[in-house]
């Protein structure tokens, strides 16, 4: 079966603050914010200073970051932030 949904880790120099499945997330990249969905083509992007967004079956969480980067492939988000 194929899945719709994101899988998503967050982690910082002390802790892993998130570590899930969504259904989007979205990040304050240094060359603007982007969001990335289901299917997204691979991709690695710096961080800035702003708030990550992700929805999860809850609803939309929240994540105040000063920096750090991602990795998107094949449904694997994975993000190395400061906070």
């Amino acid at each position: 079966m194929e899945t719709n949904n994101l899988n998503l880790v967050i982690v910082s120099p002390e802790k892993t603050l998130f570590k899930g499945e969504v259904s989007n997330v979205t990040f304050p990249g240094t060359m603007g914010e982007f969001m990335v969905l289901p299917k997204h083509a691979p991709l690695l992007s710096s961080l800035e200073k702003g708030v990550i967004k992700y929805t999860t079956k809850e609803g939309e969480q929240l994540l105040e970051i000063t920096s750090g980067f991602v990795e998107v492939k094949k449904n694997e988000v994975s993000a190395c932030v400061e906070q």
